[in-house]
């Protein structure tokens, strides 16, 4: 479902991306891991359009997207919960999801993704009229995740979920990302810190090492790696 071949970034003088090559095939869930600054949430914001790249191509079922604007390209059902999950502190659980809905014109579509939102996340439903400033990160990660449903994705792309939030709730979040994975069938790419807990979920995983990709793997097989468990895996 996306394809990125040989993407190249820079910030500047420095190359962020080198030559960057991944596939992640349709309803499944793949994992970029890595240490900090190897490139990963870059990786992700390209994909979104936006940063721009140097060099390399991004095709996201069938299409080249790497020369449209972020808009067109989440208007395509490509959309990313971004890192630190940047919900608008002050408006409620309510208007945070109505954000993430704005390309969506027909109530009743809206009425019912808001619903399959509070199935997936009740807490948000008890929430529904509190601002999302007061919320705790946990219940603010499962708004950014919420938001982006509400633009009836098929292609969700998530920037460290687990970052900041107490560990009971991580557990509960990745469970629920596992389920909307199943349940709807949306592609999801995933970045997080937690190594051990994204290959446990994911089928495929790419490791990142200064900007450029170093392995890549089933799932399985880079949790049982030498290199992958003494370097991200805690030996």
């Amino acid at each position: 479902m996306l394809t990125i071949d040989r993407l190249s970034v820079s910030y500047g003088a420095i190359r962020a991306l080198h030559e960057v090559s991944l596939e992640v095939p349709e309803k499944s869930i793949v994992t970029l891991i890595g240490s900090n600054g190897a490139g990963k949430s870059t990786t992700l914001r390209t994909v979104s359009g936006l940063i721009k790249p140097q060099g390399g191509s991004i095709t996201y079922a069938g299409e080249r997207i790497d020369g449209l604007k972020a808009c067109d390209i989440v208007a395509r059902g490509l959309c990313q919960v971004p890192e630190g999950r940047m919900v608008f502190a002050n408006l409620t659980v309510h208007e945070n999801l109505m954000m993430g809905a704005y390309l969506q014109r027909d109530r009743d579509v809206i009425r019912r993704e808001r619903e399959y939102v509070f199935s997936v996340f009740p807490r948000l439903a008890e929430r529904e009229k509190q601002q999302a400033g007061t919320l705790s990160g946990g219940e603010q990660q499962m708004l950014a995740i919420g938001r982006a449903l509400m633009s009836r994705p098929k292609f969700l792309m998530l920037d460290e979920p687990s970052l900041g939030i107490a560990p009971l709730l991580v557990k509960s979040i990745f469970e629920q990302i596992v389920e909307i994975n199943r349940e709807r069938g949306i592609t999801i790419l995933l970045v997080e810190q937690n190594a051990n807990l994204a290959l446990e979920i994911a089928s495929h995983g790419f490791v990142l090492e200064t900007g450029r990709v170093i392995l890549a793997n089933e799932a399985a097989a880079l949790r049982s790696d030498p290199q992958v468990r003494s370097a991200y895996l805690g030996g």
